[in-house]
């Protein structure tokens, strides 16, 4: 990638060779880590895991970001278009259901270049799981590359999305790229043993005392597309992260009423095929541990 960078919404033309950018990302994939992963929906993760690709560096600036250390931070492993294509080979034969790219929107041309050296090796689907902050016409370049979307939708209000994510557009620029998903991965196939081939899931995380942002979202989702086809993934997840406790309304775990509300406001609009969790799972624990330096010259 050379000149001036335009790939996500933030438009902000940063050179990538001198990592300027608002991503602060250079002309090469950085990783923090590589690895078979349990913790995705049971259509994902399998019995074996998904084998999951975390990339450094963000678009969004999310003040609650679980994962901060590598997408606020300078953190990870630069590695070659090629050796990220020797990466999903690995995890495939490691046993991997799918081949799950975390977050990597703003190393899109990477990415397309990785899968098109292996497509022909490559027998399992590839998994584009993001912020959901990004470009339809981007989304567009990887129709016949990736199999499964599953993109975050947070949020509707744009005051929202500027003060917890730093970006005022954030619902403009989401269901545009999430529309493209559908327009090209379509509702949800899965396969005999019930993993997910194809299509689009959507994940939505509640925040605590924002169960009214939760509803619009919701409201969005029942409205423009097919309910009863529509797969809804409802995540409870969320503790107190990064600079979450400056923010006195989310800097405390979601309670069970604020979560039921919104899994029931989700039922009496007709989406009724998805996933919750267990308020167990909003624990640190279950973060992966990431790496700043990372030896793939066995690959």
């Amino acid at each position: 990638m050379s000149g001036k960078c335009f790939l996500c919404p933030r438009q902000c033309g940063g050179n990538r060779e001198q990592k300027n950018g608002f991503c602060r990302s250079g002309n090469l994939s950085a990783i923090a880590r590589a690895d078979l992963h349990v913790w995705e929906e049971p259509c994902i993760s399998g019995t074996n895991g998904s084998g999951t690709v975390f990339f450094s560096g963000c678009v969004l600036r999310c003040v609650f970001c679980q994962n901060h250390v590598i997408s606020h931070e300078s953190f990870g492993t630069e590695v070659s278009d090629d050796v990220l294509g020797k990466i999903f080979l690995d995890l495939q034969k490691r046993g991997a259901h799918n081949i799950n790219l975390v977050n990597p929107s703003h190393f899109t041309d990477n990415i397309i270049n990785a899968i098109e050296s292996v497509k022909d090796k490559l027998k399992i689907p590839v998994v584009w799981n993001s912020g959901g902050y990004e470009k339809a016409e981007t989304i567009k370049r990887l129709s016949g590359l990736v199999d499964v979307f599953l993109p975050d939708f947070k949020y509707v209000s744009s005051e929202i999305s500027m003060k917890y994510s730093g970006a005022s557009n954030y619902f403009e620029y989401a269901f545009s790229a999430i529309s493209q998903m559908f327009e090209q991965a379509g509702y949800p196939r899965f396969d005999k043993d019930g993993m997910m081939t194809k299509g689009v899931l959507v994940r939505h995380l509640v925040l605590p005392s924002l169960v009214s942002e939760s509803k619009k979202v919701i409201d969005v989702l029942s409205s423009n597309f097919d309910t009863q086809k529509l797969y809804l993934s409802i995540m409870c997840q969320y503790f107190p992260a990064h600079r979450a406790n400056e923010f006195p309304e989310i800097s405390r775990r979601l309670t069970t009423l604020e979560y039921q509300k919104v899994l029931s406001y989700a039922e009496e609009k007709g989406i009724t095929h998805g996933f919750c969790q267990q308020r167990s799972s909003a624990k640190e624990e279950y973060v992966p541990q990431f790496y700043d330096n990372i030896d793939f010259s066995q690959i």
